[in-house]
């Protein structure tokens, strides 16, 4: 059977994990893997000596995403592939990784996975999660201040000077390569069942080919 590639974009914020984790939920399988696109950034040492501050960690160019391209067409040709482990608080690739072996379902998520045409590409169904923006910038504060340690006055910095910008040149335009768009992110109950039996439909696609 050949794997299944669920693109789920959207804002910083936007609740993109819980689509994923409603997705999941809806389709009670367990053969599917999750990766997200945040774990292929860039090394802070390959800016050229650039400090954290003067990086656009929110333009595409801060990810490598030809690494991404390179494991997912590993991954959908039944291959295991070494995937980066990243810090969000030292912005470094950590020496661990992680093993991801080949699954039936492969679920993508990032703020910046449409705007490649390779990456799309690649993908069988994109999802858009479309969120208001101040409540993508409330679970953005409460997200980076819990998780990752970060200072409310370098969030709100990030905000006005990268993340804003760079959403309403790249994130906002991508979603017209959307399959899919849901409003309200997971709370949108009616989107998920309707997008779960997509993914079923494929699935049972997929094993009757395979057959």
């Amino acid at each position: 059977m050949k794997p299944i590639l669920i693109g789920i974009a959207g804002g910083s914020g936007s609740g993109k994990t819980t689509v994923t984790n409603k997705i999941i939920d809806s389709l009670h399988i367990d053969d599917l893997v999750i990766l997200q696109h945040d774990s292929y950034y860039k090394d802070v040492s390959s800016f050229r000596g650039k400090s954290v501050s003067e990086i656009n960690f929110d333009h595409p160019d801060s990810l490598d995403t030809a690494l991404l391209v390179k494991h997912l067409k590993s991954l959908k040709g039944g291959r295991s592939v070494k995937k980066p482990i990243y810090d969000f608080t030292t912005y470094r690739r950590l020496k661990q990784i992680d093993i991801v072996h080949p699954k039936s379902i492969i679920i993508l998520e990032g703020i910046l996975i449409f705007v490649h045409k390779e990456l799309r590409d690649l993908m069988d169904i994109k999802i858009f999660v479309d969120t208001d923006a101040d409540e993508r910038l409330l679970r953005r504060l409460r997200r980076d201040i819990t998780e990752r340690g970060r200072s409310l006055d370098s969030i709100m910095e990030q905000y006005i000077n990268t993340v804003k910008p760079m959403h309403l040149e790249f994130v906002e335009p991508s979603k017209m390569w959307a399959d899919i768009i849901i409003p309200r992110g997971g709370e949108n109950r009616v989107a998920i069942a309707m997008l779960a039996s997509r993914i079923r439909s494929l699935i049972n696609g997929e094993r009757g080919h395979a057959s």
